[in-house]
């Protein structure tokens, strides 16, 4: 696992941004902090951008500059609304700043997206059809499009997922995880592998995806809605992008019908084959497992914090729902 890294301080960070000419006196504010640091930075006049500061040991450069090497081709050949990343002195996206006594930081400079996330409280059935056409829009392009030399993203098979290694951590150590919630999670475990490893990962099925278009990473501007926080991307499942995006809300009782206004934008855009459309669901329970992981691995967001309670009951829940439908014994 990579290093985790406390919240910086924002003055500290400001006076590291010598790189973009844009940043010359500006007031900073943290946004977010869960994988990486997102700060706002405004002048004075009224310009606004968006700092991505990288979490230390997630991503090497090469994985950062393949990132914005697919986000800069999807501007190009789609319509997709995306965050638009700004070079520094230099000319190049991905910079590295230094934070005193800290360990130099990845950082990319972002155009400024209005807009607000979502909530289950918002009317989510439109957002839902907007998200299945933003995601069959990135994958038929993926599926078409030859990445450049060098390009290189991570993998989100089942075992780096699974794994007591994988790349968010360890499911089986993470907080409500007990000896019985442990018992139905190794079933379950293991029946995901068995029906992913079916599942096969053809190129009509797998591929590079955003991999993490939940609301969280949705901006929400009247009727405009953008994506944001490609940081994720890598090759999986297709339909996982389904999965992601209703992260953390996996057991609220819209879940279906957020599925069928998903399928409702996709569509139309990428056809999908019956077996596609019966994985989503097993790409949910994945994607479940993921979050376990990481909220035991990032115990220290307030991202974290949040889901934290219940939600290795409700992921027990969810894994006993799912072996009943298959007829799987737990004991």
């Amino acid at each position: 696992m990579a290093e985790h890294s406390h919240c910086l301080d924002e003055n500290a960070v400001l006076e590291a941004l010598s790189a973009w000419p844009e940043t010359d006196c500006m007031a900073i504010r943290l946004l977010n902090h869960s994988e990486n640091h997102t700060f706002l930075l405004t002048a004075a006049d009224g310009p606004r951008f968006t700092l991505r500061v990288h979490r230390p040991g997630y991503q090497s450069a090469a994985s950062i500059n393949s990132e914005l090497a697919w986000l800069a081709a999807l501007g190009a050949s789609t319509d997709l609304p995306l965050a638009r990343p700004v070079a520094g002195r230099d000319g190049q996206l991905l910079q590295t700043i230094n934070l005193g006594e800290q360990a130099p930081r990845f950082a990319v400079l972002f155009e400024f997206i209005a807009g607000t996330e979502p909530t289950l409280a918002d009317d989510l059935e439109p957002i839902f059809e907007r998200l299945g056409e933003f995601a069959a829009t990135m994958h038929r392009h993926a599926a078409m499009w030859q990445p450049p030399q060098g390009f290189e993203r991570q993998l989100w098979s089942a075992g780096k997922i699974l794994d007591a290694d994988g790349l968010w951590g360890d499911w089986r150590i993470a907080p409500g995880v007990d000896e019985s919630a442990r018992r139905v999670l190794n079933r379950l475990d293991t029946v995901l592998r068995t029906e992913l490893d079916e599942y096969d990962s053809g190129p009509e099925r797998f591929g590079l995806i955003h991999a993490d278009m939940r609301l969280g990473n949705l901006l929400v501007d009247g009727a405009a809605i953008s994506l944001i926080d490609f940081d994720d991307c890598g090759f999986c499942w297709f339909a996982y992008d389904f999965a992601a995006a209703i992260s953390f809300h996996e057991t609220d009782a819209s879940a279906p019908m957020l599925k069928a206004a998903w399928l409702r934008g996709y569509l139309p855009v990428r056809p999908l084959a019956a077996a596609d459309i019966a994985a989503m669901d097993t790409m949910v329970l994945l994607r479940r497992m993921a979050l376990l992981a990481w909220i035991g691995s990032h115990a220290e967001t307030a991202l974290a914090q949040t889901h934290m309670s219940g939600f290795a009951e409700g992921t027990v829940r969810l894994a006993r729902a799912f072996l009943d439908d298959r007829g799987v014994a737990i004991e």
